[in-house]
């Protein structure tokens, strides 16, 4: 390994080192994950992609074109998006004059139990990301996993567990981290050229809404009961929880299990996964988090409030930039958003994309995760950095769900002295599934 300080190393002195007392800490775990079948430059890795709705084509379309890629299986519990998949990877290897044959399953466990996969792609519907993800660490595979990481901090937890308990390689889908926009304000933040930080804004949206779609009768080729797992069958089927497919080949729309109370987060989970994860990178919060949670009713803001050991407010709250971070600082303020870069003086503006960023590893965002499984070392968003974003959006979700003030302690991870609010860390599985 490089002895040269990089990211990682920073993490691994800092933040983090509070969650070695729960879980295997990074660089324990980066001693132990050195075997690799994939090693030589020339290997092929090896993908396959469980969830196959409009998130799972866009990282497709990504991966696809990676040179030592081969993307050779995957899964979904509805017909017409495997018929779409096999359709468009298909088409793209004839073009490229590539022979390779893409086998599809109804059942992930079929694509975990197959000795040539060496990764999957995960991006089903959040309630099936920890069992998907901790049955693939079991089963020796790396993982790329969609945000917002899990369901409940619970799984959460065991999901760290898993991947390096079993050595494996773990990419969050926090992509912001790998753009030039979200770099360069990590920097200026974490350098201290805006000075002390005082406040930070961060709009996300709504939280979850109680689920209010009418019933409707399930489609042929789409196995609901797969497609429920451990949430309870009282979520009835109406065709925005699993879109139908359009003409053109896309979604009719965004699936809208993320928006209802019990099957997604809202836009608490949906974007906060990538804003509060903002807020966290630029404070030095990552594998840490907040240690008070504030609900409207319990202070002057129309959204949540979150306050940190030293000191800074992160408030979420509509500033006239669509989702998008706005840090303040004893010497002016920026706002980042995917493509804009706004500031109150010249000096906090980018020159240029920054080479050499102490943030990032200077690959794309789906390059990270491949370097990562030849090379052994964790990605750019490893598993714990995930893990402490996603905690802090479901954290936040059960303050506005008691509408009072919480205390976290985010190194134990539990609320303090609130029976109530750590009984909402997780839910009950329906039978027969479990969190193996």
């Amino acid at each position: 390994m490089s002895k040269k300080f990089s990211r990682l190393d920073f993490l691994r002195t800092s933040a983090l080192g509070a969650v070695a007392m729960t879980f295997p800490s990074l660089s324990s775990a980066a001693e132990a994950t050195k075997k690799s079948k994939k090693t030589d430059a020339n290997d092929f890795i090896n993908l396959a992609f469980i969830g196959l709705g409009q998130q799972a084509i866009h990282l497709k379309n990504g991966f696809i074109t990676i040179p030592d890629v081969r993307i050779v299986a995957a899964c979904d519990v509805y017909d017409i998006k495997r018929n779409r998949f096999e359709q468009q990877v298909s088409k793209y290897y004839a073009e490229k004059g590539i022979k390779q044959k893409i086998d599809m399953y109804i059942d992930f466990e079929e694509v975990l139990a197959r000795p040539d996969i060496d990764a999957v792609v995960i991006a089903t519907p959040d309630h099936q990301h920890a069992r998907i993800a901790i049955a693939a660490c079991k089963a020796g595979k790396d993982v790329y996993l969609e945000k917002p990481l899990t369901f409940t901090v619970y799984e959460g937890q065991r999901l760290i567990e898993a991947v390096r308990a079993n050595n494996r390689i773990f990419q969050t889908g926090s992509m912001q981290r790998s753009m030039s926009e979200f770099i360069h304000a990590a920097n200026v933040v974490r350098e201290c050229r805006l000075g002390k930080v005082r406040l930070i804004e961060a709009y996300v949206g709504d939280g979850p809404k109680p689920y209010n779609l009418p019933k409707q009768e399930v489609p042929a080729g789409l196995d609901w009961e797969k497609w429920l797992g451990p949430l309870s069958t009282k979520f009835y089927y109406n065709h925005e929880l699993n879109p139908l497919i359009t003409a053109n080949g896309g979604d009719e729309c965004w699936g809208a299990w993320r928006w209802y109370q019990g099957l997604g987060g809202g836009f608490t989970t949906d974007w906060g996964a990538h804003m509060f994860d903002i807020s966290q990178w630029c404070i030095g919060k990552d594998g840490s988090g907040p240690t008070e949670i504030l609900p409207p009713a319990a202070s002057l803001h129309k959204c949540l409030t979150y306050r940190y050991d030293n000191g800074i407010e992160v408030i979420q709250k509509s500033f006239g930039h669509g989702q998008a971070v706005r840090v303040h600082g004893e010497n002016g303020w920026i706002i980042v958003a995917r493509g804009k870069f706004l500031a109150s003086s010249e000096e906090f503006m980018p020159t240029k994309v920054e080479q050499n960023a102490v943030y990032e590893t200077n690959v794309g965002h789906y390059q990270s995760f491949i370097n990562g499984i030849k090379t052994r070392r964790d990605p750019n968003v490893p598993v714990e950095i995930g893990h402490s974003s996603c905690t802090m959006c479901n954290i936040g979700n059960i303050a506005y769900e008691l509408n009072r003030p919480l205390q976290w302690n985010p190194i134990v991870q539990k609320f303090m002295n609130d029976d109530e609010a750590n009984s909402k860390l997780h839910y009950a599985y329906r039978e027969p599934y479990k969190l193996e």
